[in-house]
């Protein structure tokens, strides 16, 4: 995740008040680097902005969300996918969650809650992911240093064995 306190988020959704009500749901809960397109090929054209997670709908006018889903994956393995649809399909779920979504949100009553918590979810993941990450960079860094201390001592032990004697 490029930044854990705010996230980028694109709403991918060719419903352009829907697209606006989920915009603007996302803003009053302080998700504030918010990209809307209105179809997948204007989210694909914009994917070297590498965001952090898609919410996209799964019928879309044009290319269709899934092939928006694995074209971005290829390009952006990091990115996180939620899809919200009004397909209730499970065959349609599993297939996207298969293909690397992290969830299928129906477009029901409950469907901005469940977005927020997955949107929290994703970002406790990917957090978990940089520090784990940072804590692999410091260890390899401490080995380092440790050899070249090592390396040291027995280089002076060599050339000055005198000063050192046990």
């Amino acid at each position: 995740m490029q930044n854990q306190d705010y996230p980028l988020i694109f709403i991918v959704e060719d419903n352009s008040i829907y697209n606006k009500f989920i915009a603007n749901h996302l803003r009053s809960k302080k998700f504030n680097r918010i990209e809307s397109f209105l179809s997948g090929e204007e989210c694909l054209k914009n994917l070297y902005k590498k965001p952090d997670i898609v919410i996209q709908d799964y019928l879309l006018n044009g290319i269709s969300g899934l092939d928006v889903l694995k074209t971005s994956k290829k390009r952006n393995p990091d990115s996180e996918f939620i899809f919200l649809s009004g397909q209730d399909n499970l065959n349609v779920a599993v297939s996207s969650i298969k293909n690397g979504a992290f969830d299928y949100v129906v477009k029901d009553r409950f469907a901005l809650e469940k977005l927020i918590g997955n949107i929290n979810e994703i970002m406790k993941i990917q957090s978990g992911r940089f520090q784990n990450k940072n804590g692999k960079i410091n260890t390899t860094y401490l080995f380092i240093a440790l050899a070249f201390l090592i390396i040291s001592v027995v280089g002076l032990v060599m050339f000055f064995p005198k000063t050192f004697s046990f």
